[in-house]
């Protein structure tokens, strides 16, 4: 739920000396949302995302600059494939949701595309609700938003988020269409690919079914998206449609377990702040004032793993291992604990992580005294 608009005020404002002064916010978006609920328990990641930090140039000025982005050359031609898939129209890009998702439906000879231009994410987010609006009212026709905005709160805090687009289809129904410039090779693609786009996916539709909730009757949203990429090498659009129930649900649960930004902020002592700008030691002090929850996954998902994972290694914390084995390990916090439990020095001979610790240590030493004979 939002929050009362004094508190709401007051946070915004703690949010905005957390980032630095007249630092503008940088916005969250599904693939941040998607990363950030796949790590829930990341108290720094989640106050530096809710104040809107931008944590790539954070990561420069702590000297653990990300990798993040992509080439210009990717950029060109995933822009360049998106207006293919959307030239005429959306044309080719409702034939391939009707071919691929309500075959049971008029073919699509005519379509409204609404014009979504306002003023501000606010007042765009409030005009494609209007459309969506105006779409369902009228049933039997279908209707292409391109580029729509959708609000999604979380923690207390509005995202904004833009998806490729949104198709309304003639018995009311809602579609979320994910434009990708990687290729669908033999009508399959890389399944991480697909994983991640079905993630940013379950995001815009958490954020639909919010607009949703709010008409009278609700119309349903889809939990099967359409997935346009390019077919083999070429520039030509293919299709698949995606299942994307299973990502909805974890999204939705992560997001709703994610500790309250205000919550982190209050634990924070007066003067705290994150901009780049400041000098080195008091800006690592900042960072390090907020814990981090770190795991291999996060270099694939965040701009600051690099920092995180030097400090998870100096601590010599497990969590470096991965989080399968840090799950393994129980209560062995540190890679020197888990040794001195292997070795029999420390560790409670009755606690199963330590047991098999200690059968795998005897293992090796008997497999290297063999070896030696």
């Amino acid at each position: 739920m939002p929050l009362p608009r004094t508190r709401g005020t007051a946070l915004r404002q703690r949010l905005a000396e957390l980032r630095g002064p007249d630092v503008p916010a940088k916005a969250l978006d599904a693939r941040a949302l998607a990363a950030l609920a796949a790590n829930p328990g990341c108290a720094r990641r989640a106050i530096l995302d809710g104040a809107g930090v931008n944590k790539a140039e954070l990561a420069s000025a702590l000297g653990a600059p990300s990798v993040f982005g992509q080439s210009q050359f990717a950029l060109t031609r995933g822009n360049a494939f998106e207006a293919r898939v959307k030239a005429d129209g959306g044309a080719e890009l409702l034939r391939l949701v009707h071919e691929k998702l309500d075959r049971a439906a008029e073919p699509p000879a005519e379509a409204r595309v609404p014009d979504l231009t306002a003023t501000g994410p606010q007042g765009r987010t409030a005009r494609t609700a209007l459309e969506l609006r105006e779409a369902t009212a009228h049933p039997g026709a279908w209707t292409l938003l391109d580029h729509p905005m959708l609000a999604l709160d979380v923690a207390g805090s509005p995202a904004f988020l833009e998806p490729d687009a949104v198709v309304v289809h003639p018995d009311g129904s809602w579609t979320v269409v994910e434009i990708k410039s990687f290729p669908l090779l033999d009508g399959s693609a890389d399944p991480s690919k697909v994983g991640a786009a079905a993630r940013q996916a379950a995001v815009y539709v958490l954020a639909l079914e919010e607009v949703a909730a709010q008409l009278d009757p609700s119309p349903r949203v889809r939990h099967r998206i359409l997935l346009v990429c390019p077919r083999d090498f070429s520039n030509l659009p293919a299709a698949s449609a995606v299942d994307i129930r299973k990502q909805r649900a974890v999204t939705a649960r992560q997001l709703t377990r994610l500790t309250r930004i205000e919550d982190i902020a209050d634990e924070l002592a007066e003067g705290t702040c994150f901009s780049p700008e400041l000098p080195a030691d008091e800006l690592t002090a900042a960072v390090e004032s907020v814990p981090a929850t770190y795991a291999p996954e996060c270099l694939s998902a965040c701009e600051l793993a690099f920092h995180c994972r030097g400090r998870s290694r100096k601590a010599g914390a497990v969590t470096t291992l991965g989080r399968p084995a840090r799950a393994e390990l129980g209560g062995l916090e540190t890679v020197e604990d888990v040794l001195a439990a292997a070795r029999g020095e420390a560790g409670d001979p009755g606690d199963p992580a330590v047991a098999a610790l200690r059968r795998a240590a005897a293992l090796r030493a008997e497999a290297l005294e063999a070896a030696c004979r």
